[in-house]
């Protein structure tokens, strides 16, 4: 019996990569060692699947940056702006594509799907010269062979890179990227006759679009791409794998009648109803690529379940046909439970990550050959019991409190207009107000106190007094640069929800449980193992203080329940909406706290609220109803004259703009510059929008200054779609990952801006 893993996480089990990106980047180290680190890295992951016994490890899913960036680069559809000469893609065009440069700016960067993973947009239209401009799968695929493990080449497959993908700014945005379906198969044809060549026998191409939502021109695009690139397949085995929903019964069939292709891979544990369909119809004499051990989630497999379910496919496909497998790549998952020395064992007892799925993967696969490892499943099943009757995942008051909840949709009393009215009586502010989204640069010096304080090493008194220095530095330099809401700059914080969660009961956390967000960037989620409840309120002291150092309004900075919900890792033993209402009740307690001690505006961050849409519109709504209802619970209970922020990032929010509406919120800022603006043609398609509104001015993600001209040019692009009494002035985003010198000139430009308009606007009265 066979086991496959569809991807491993890249960066290290000690974020390796990051560092060594990063020191690269930073001019600190040489290409040379950052490929060093990277062949390390990918032998290791390779000897540890070997080592635990799997058939089918995958190879080029290792990436420096992102695996559809590798692809773009791979089929050499690189924008003009880059000045690629052609030739083999190097480090220094790949890079500029991911992160700009002096001169120009990033590719968009968008969730991959529903997960909180970025990837890099490719940008395309019909001058495209494709070319095979990176070698990179075939000489990942040979530097395993010399190593003695045979992998399988993982590329992400034709159809979907094209449906990921966006017209070129200066095409019309109605052209048809399936268009180029043509233009590309010969590449991927070259790259699979190279691997061929090399002495690959199984090939996986990622189709993971087939679990959209598509129509039949687009499902017909399969039939078409996978039929040009038969040939190129005989002496071939070739996977395709989805993952991350239920695959529809219409691509299903289209997926399964697809020639040339030897096996199928599905994501077993969020497409329960896939399992209906493959005991409906499977084809005979094809593989089954059954992912049953979850890739997005950390806890341990319920052994006994999967095999049940296993057992029942096999009798379907037969023994010989069955593959053991993850339900999509590992790499949405922390990188291994061993260095998790601080953890408490009951719940580590609970726990499997990426190289603990490795070894379940192939124990499942075991079991199945009649080689079942007793000792293994027994622990495993008291796991499994000792987590469902734990006293401490359960706390009866906060059940109560979330039961509770029924029968109100919790909507402030009066309306945004009277709020915003209200609001402005109170604050005084001019028009095209300017602030920022919360975070200011975190220093090196700033790091290491929060490290020490936590290590013990400096008292409280010390570490009290450090943190107000650095908040003092901030308000000052906002009032220096006549910013009119300030923020503390979260100096105390490490992250935006680990920072809540420590302070909340029913989290657990993590050492090393770093998960790739994008580039060298990394979270850590928290781990939800039980009720949620606040014991104490988490930020009054430190908004108060902040408050104390200016006469202007100083926002309150909170991260919002669905935010904490989508970046967590959450327990999967109640539904997803039961633990964000438990989480929302305890950011109410927190708001009320701050409007009690002072604080007039508070930001109570929702980034994250459009990753956790499903990817099937027929679940959307009830989703979008419950996220935005946390929402509302959180500040239902405050006074008009307090104004409620939320921000979001990174996203295509057109289409729940509606969803956006109804969280009611005084105040909105959005992430924008990076997205070529494409949130504004919402507003140009007529969308009413009534309350306050700060489209993000410059790209915080990007080291480049943008000047007082570039940035009032946004300005007056926002003005001629949004009414100039509703309109903020502010970034895309936090600055936390930027250097003071960077900042300055950027928020100095910015407040710039926002005079000239001003005095324009003052003028044309």
């Amino acid at each position: 019996m066979a086991s496959h893993i569809v991807g491993y996480p890249r960066m290290g089990p000690k974020r390796e990569l990051k560092f060594a990106l990063e020191s690269f980047w930073d001019g600190k180290s040489s290409a040379d060692d950052l490929q060093k680190v990277a062949a390390d890295l990918r032998s290791s992951i390779w000897k540890q699947m070997t080592d635990a016994g799997i058939k089918y490890i995958p190879s080029n899913t290792f990436a420096y940056y992102d695996q559809v960036l590798d692809t773009t680069a791979m089929l050499g559809a690189v924008p003009p702006r880059y000045s690629w000469k052609g030739g083999e893609i190097g480090f220094d065009v790949y890079f500029s594509m991911a992160r700009g440069n002096a001169s120009v700016p990033a590719m968009e960067m968008t969730k991959w799907f529903d997960t909180n993973y970025h990837y890099i947009v490719p940008e395309l239209g019909p001058d495209v010269k494709f070319s095979y401009a990176s070698h990179k799968a075939v000489n990942e695929y040979k530097e395993a062979k010399a190593l003695g493990v045979d992998t399988v080449p993982v590329l992400v497959g034709p159809v979907s890179y094209l449906l990921l993908s966006k017209p070129a700014k200066d095409v019309d945005k109605t052209f048809s990227l399936l268009s180029l379906l043509g233009k590309i198969l010969p590449i991927y044809k070259e790259v699979v006759s190279e691997l061929k060549a090399a002495g690959a026998s199984w090939i996986q191409f990622d189709e993971p679009t087939l679990v959209m939502d598509l129509d039949s021109h687009k499902l017909h695009a399969f039939t078409e791409a996978y039929t040009q690139l038969e040939s190129s397949f005989s002496g071939l085995n070739v996977l395709i794998e989805t993952y991350f929903a239920d695959i529809p019964a219409e691509a299903y069939k289209v997926l399964t009648s697809l020639k040339g292709v030897t096996g199928f891979g599905f994501d077993l544990v969020r497409g329960t109803k896939t399992l209906d369909l493959i005991k409906g119809a499977f084809p005979k004499g094809k593989y089954l690529f059954a992912g049953v051990v979850d890739g997005r989630n950390i806890w341990a497999n319920d052994l006994a379940a999967s095999l049940s379910t296993l057992n029942a496919l096999e009798g379907i496909v037969g023994k010989d046909k069955l593959v053991v497998s993850t339900s999509c790549s590992l790499l949405h998952t922390a990188v291994d439970l061993v260095n998790e020395t601080k953890l408490d064992k009951e719940i580590k007892s609970w726990l499997a990550f990426a190289a603990q799925k490795v070894v379940e993967v192939n124990m499942l696969a075991k079991a199945l050959a009649g080689q079942k490892d007793e000792a293994f499943f027994s622990t495993n099943a008291a796991a499994q019991a000792s987590r469902k009757s734990s006293p401490r995942v359960t706390n009866q008051t906060v059940q109560k409190a979330a039961a509770a909840l029924k029968g109100s949709d919790h909507r402030r009393a009066t309306n945004v207009s009277a709020r915003l009215d209200a609001q402005q009586k109170k604050l005084n502010l001019p028009i095209l107000p300017t602030t920022t989204i919360g975070s200011f640069p975190q220093t090196v010096e700033l790091r290491r106190v929060r490290r020490e304080y936590k290590a013990k090493k400096v008292s409280e008194d010390e570490y009290v007094k450090a943190i107000k220095e650095e908040i003092n530095k901030v308000v000052k330099l906002q009032e220096e640069l006549d910013i009119d809401v300030l923020v503390h700059g979260e100096p105390e914080r490490n992250d935006m929800v680990e920072y809540f969660g420590e302070q909340l009961s029913g989290f657990a956390f993590t050492v090393n449980g770093w998960v790739q967000s994008y580039g060298s960037r990394c979270v850590k989620p928290p781990i939800i193992y039980g009720d949620v409840s606040r014991p104490k309120p988490m930020t009054v002291f430190w908004s108060s203080m902040a408050q104390s150092m200016t006469a202007r309004p100083m926002k309150g900075m909170l991260t919002g329940p669905v935010t904490i919900l989508n970046w967590s890792f959450v327990r999967n033993d109640q539904p997803r909406f039961e633990t964000c209402y438990q989480i929302a009740l305890a950011i109410k307690d927190e708001v009320e706290d701050l409007e009690k001690a002072g604080i007039n505006v508070i930001q109570i961050d929702e980034a994250a609220l459009r990753e956790g849409l499903p990817l099937r519109k027929s679940e959307q709504s009830f989703y979008l109803e419950w996220a935005v209802h946390s929402f509302r619970i959180t500040n239902c209970g405050v006074k008009d004259t307090c104004q409620i922020h939320t921000h979001m990032c990174y996203s295509h929010f057109n289409d729940i703009i509606h969803s956006i509406i109804d969280m009611d919120a005084d105040v909105i800022t959005i992430e924008n510059s990076r997205s070529d603006e494409k949130l504004l043609s919402v507003f140009r398609e007529g969308v009413k929008y009534g309350a306050g509104i700060g489209p993000g001015v410059y790209d915080i993600h990007s080291p480049r200054i943008p000047s007082t001209e570039e940035i009032a040019d946004r300005i007056n692009k926002m003005l001629a779609v949004l009414e100039k009494n509703i309109l903020w002035v502010n970034p895309d985003c936090g600055l936390k990952t930027r250097k003071y010198t960077e900042v300055k000139p950027a928020l100095q430009n910015m407040v710039a801006a926002a005079k000239v308009l001003r005095t324009k606007l003052a003028s044309a009265k």
